[in-house]
């Protein structure tokens, strides 16, 4: 990452800062949910299917907010879009500290759903516009390497939390530190601009910019897309969603072992996301995607069904956050060179969030096949399976690494 940071201008590394935390933020609030998913079980006294409903319905709305998010980015500009998005799944998470009923803590997750997803598509785009297109990939790898340190915080709080406080208090304490993401609004309403040209025509229909990613033109770019985002979102979403549960349940650990179990993948999925930037923009978008996913399935299913003893899962647990971690990281950078700049937003909200409205259904389908064949191989197979699908994807996608957007090579001219 020195590299290309050290060459980065000033807006460029603010750009990225204000990125990266929003990132970060967003994956505390996210992730704090899985590793609450006993204790939610125990207060609310529902089944496994009901918490992964729970997961399901945040991706489901995710995808929606993506969407929306992007054509917002599009319409009224990336940065102000940025800031509404960190405050709406801020104040979502927070509000779930409250819910007194399962289906309060329903509705609440699935604003926070349309925040999350329109926060990632906000922060992906307006980083692509702004880095150099030599450095494009690297950047936004790095950006999505804040998921781990997110994620890492989300443990650590975890971890701490529910030693040193009742189960029934202890998880309403994790989702009202969901506030503090809000905190980054002040860093982007003062750090900021908008790229050039980035933001769409006033006079353009907010609706005529949503749909603008089903013209012929861009049509075979969104259907393959959509297919990418679906395995990629699958899959992390059938690993992680009932991982925690799966090494107390099934293997177990201890609140404070698994942390330690967790805390190998995280440290994994951060060096994977720097290292699928840097391979990205040496080798391409669509050799890199294929090297990570390929490699993710392999790992995941070893990881589940091979009779490993807990040391031996300690030291699987860095390649399979490292390889999970390259197909992510790869997105924002791929996409993002798929569009135009007038639906780019919308386009890259739509690919990345569409997998989220097929993806819900596999946290649902994990906790109920769990009730059949156990929890591991419920896992296994169901990610095993959405990895599979972004092996096809990216096969009928081109390769775009280096394009230089219609905006840079205006404002260059």
């Amino acid at each position: 990452m020195s590299n290309w940071y050290s060459e980065s201008t000033p807006l460029e590394r603010r750009t990225f800062w204000a990125s990266f935390g929003g990132w970060a933020l967003d994956a505390l609030d996210v992730q704090m949910f899985g590793l609450a998913i006993p204790a939610l079980i125990a207060a609310f006294g529902i089944s496994k299917a009901d918490a992964g409903l729970l997961g399901s319905i945040t991706l489901f709305f995710g995808a929606f907010g993506g969407w929306i998010g992007g054509a917002l980015g599009d319409r009224f500009g990336r940065v102000k879009a940025l800031q509404i998005t960190v405050a709406t799944f801020a104040l979502a998470t927070f509000a779930c500290a409250f819910a007194m009923t399962y289906t309060q803590l329903l509705i609440l997750k699935a604003i926070q759903g349309l925040g999350f997803g329109a926060e990632w598509a906000c922060g992906a785009v307006l980083m692509a516009e702004i880095i150099r297109p030599e450095h494009r990939g690297k950047a936004l790898g790095s950006v999505q390497s804040a998921w781990a340190v997110g994620w890492g915080a989300a443990v650590l709080l975890s971890a701490l939390v529910f030693t040193y406080a009742p189960a029934d208090i202890a998880w309403r304490l994790l989702f009202a530190l969901g506030l503090l993401p809000a905190l980054l609004i002040i860093f982007i309403r003062r750090g900021l601009k908008e790229p050039p040209r980035a933001v769409a025509s006033e006079k353009t229909p907010f609706f005529a910019t949503l749909a603008g990613i089903f013209h012929r033109d861009v049509l075979r770019s969104t259907l393959i897309g959509g297919l990418f985002g679906i395995g990629a979102h699958g899959g992390y979403a059938a690993l992680t969603t009932f991982l925690p549960t799966f090494l107390r349940e099934v293997r177990h650990l201890s609140v404070l072992g698994s942390s330690f179990y967790l805390a190998v993948i995280i440290v994994a999925f951060f060096c994977g996301c720097v290292a699928s930037g840097i391979i990205s923009d040496r080798i391409g978008r669509r050799a890199n995607v294929a090297l990570f996913a390929g490699a993710c399935i392999a790992t995941v299913l070893v990881y589940i069904f091979a009779p490993l003893t807990n040391g031996e899962m300690l030291v699987l647990g860095f390649p399979l956050g490292f390889f999970s971690a390259g197909i992510p990281a790869s997105m924002a950078a791929l996409f993002s060179e798929l569009y135009p700049a007038g639906v780019r937003g919308t386009g890259v909200g739509f690919c990345y969030n569409f997998g989220r409205i097929v993806s819900a259904a596999f946290p649902f389908l994990v906790g109920y096949l769990s009730d059949h064949i156990g929890l591991g191989a419920a896992i296994g197979i169901d990610a095993a399976f959405a990895y599979s699908l972004v092996l096809i994807a990216v096969l009928m996608l081109p390769e775009t690494r280096g394009k230089v957007f219609e905006q840079t090579a205006a404002t260059r001219a």
